[in-house]
This record gives C-alpha cells, structure tokens and sequence, in this order.
C-alpha cells in the first residue's frame, strides 16, 4: 500500500475498501444452482420466482422427508409384523402428529414460500394425512366410537366393524389417487422420487384392499394384503433414506456426491418444447 507524508496508508489501485470487499464476498457465496443440483435440492425442475428467498433461508425440504421417513418406516415394520410388532402403528401416534404433522406441515408451508409449488403440495398432503391417521387412532377424536355394537364394552369394538374399515378404505384410497398424481409428476424430476411414489401407490393400494377385506370379514386375506403394503412402503422408505442423505450431503458441501438420476432435463417441460418450437 502507498503511504501519505503524514505515515497514514492509501489503497493502492490493485485493492478494494472494506465495503468493496464486503460485496465481493457476498457475490461469492451467492451459489448459481444448476438444473440438476436444484432438482436434487428442491425435488422440482427448476423455475424462476420473484425475490431471493431461496438464497436467504434454509432448505426445507430435508426437514420434511425426516418427518415422512420417522413415520413410514416404523409403520411399514408394523405391516410386516417384524419382531412382533403390529397395532397399525397405534405405538407411534404421537410420531405421527409431530414428526409427520408438524415437520411435514412447516416443510410445505416454507416451500409455499419458496415457491416451490409441488414439493408444497406434496409435503402438506402427508402432514395433513398423517395428523389424520395419527388423530384417527386416538380415542379422543372419536373416530371408531360410533360403530360400536350398542351392547359393546369398548369404543374399540368399532374397530372391527364393516362400517368403519369400509368408510376408512375409501380415504386411503383417496390418499392413492393423490399419490398417484404424484407419480405421474414425479417423473421430471428424479428416479428416485419415481421409484418413492411408484412402491407408495402401491402400498396404498394394497392397504385399500386390506381395509375392505376386513369389512368383509376376511382377515387372513387382510393380513396378506397390510404385509405386502408394509414391503411396499419399506421400499418408499429406502429410497426416502437415499434421498434425504443426498440432500444432507449437498447442504454440506460434501465431496461425495451421491446421483439421484436426474430426470428434469431429460424429459423436457411444455415451456422448454415452446422455445424449441420457435
């Protein structure tokens, strides 16, 4: 650095204020996101919104798919009846309020913000979903009450019923129409997001099918049909692993960089077709 006569020091033309410097750090971090690395991030082919949310806030998504995972696999466990355990997750109930309501929830509302619209819906689905399975189990909202027999000695007894393992079926089946709107979705983004809603549609289905078995009276053919949908949602649960560790992984900057097949830009979006069409 030059020197005045007086012994202070000046900028030379070759070096930056402290202000200059400032900006130049905060150009460097501002990361410019690839289509792949945003899909892998964001679970959705990458779009422009207005603002820089994206660069001011944390990544929601990891938060999200630890609520779904926390849920999904000791239930999926449950429907196999691993070491003895069953009870369609009645264990875990409050799991799923807090693990899969609350994380879930908070997950969707902050990618709403983010505007990221289908990892929006897709997490407030299952927040919503698994409040309602985990209220549904719990005497408190009454769900199986009304069903009992009149001369029965327990609220549980509805459990049971025709009426309620039918009307139950219905909203499962429900749940495997949105998920299957999902799977069709999912296949711009990555294969194993498409893997994820491919075994979870089927589990749901074969759920459906156990819960009106069980309407019909056939419960050895309802227990077959909750084991394959527990195998079914084990593998949702795999791949829901996998994929929460790329996303830790890439918040860290790790140097491993584990692959997800990118599907974004190998199926190309309707505005991509336009552009080529002109």
């Amino acid at each position: 650095m030059e020197e005045y006569t007086n012994g202070h020091q000046k900028a030379g033309p070759t070096e930056m204020s402290s202000d200059e410097a400032l900006r130049k750090m905060k150009t460097a971090g501002s990361i410019s996101l690839t289509p792949e690395l945003f899909e892998k991030l964001y679970l959705q082919p990458q779009n422009k919104v207005k603002g820089d949310l994206r660069r001011t806030f944390a990544n929601p998504t990891p938060i999200a798919i630890i609520g779904f995972l926390m849920c999904l696999g000791p239930l999926s466990c449950d429907l196999m009846g691993w070491r003895g355990a069953g009870g369609a997750g009645a264990a875990n109930s409050a799991v799923f309020f807090f693990f899969g309501g609350v994380l879930m929830i908070i997950g969707g509302v902050l990618e709403f913000f983010l505007g990221n619209t289908y990892p929006c819906a897709v997490f407030l689905n299952y927040g919503a979903f698994w409040m309602s399975y985990g209220g549904t189990l719990l005497p408190q909202f009454n769900a199986y009450a009304p069903y009992a027999p009149a001369d029965a000695t327990s609220p549980a007894a509805g459990l049971a019923t025709q009426g309620f393992n039918a009307s139950f079926g219905f909203f499962i089946l429900s749940l495997g129409i949105v998920t299957f709107f999902f799977l069709i979705c999912s296949v711009r983004t990555n294969i194993v997001f498409v893997v994820i809603f491919f075994s979870l549609t089927m589990c749901v289905g074969f759920i459906t099918g156990a819960y009106w078995q069980l309407a019909q009276g056939n419960a050895v053919l309802a227990e077959k049909l909750l084991v394959a949908g527990g195998a079914c949602s084990f593998v949702t649960t795999a791949g829901g692993w996998w994929l929460l560790l790329v996303q830790l992984l890439a918040a860290v900057d790790f140097p491993i960089n584990l692959p997800v097949g990118d599907l974004s830009t190998v199926i190309k979006g309707a505005s991509d077709r336009k552009k080529l069409d002109v």
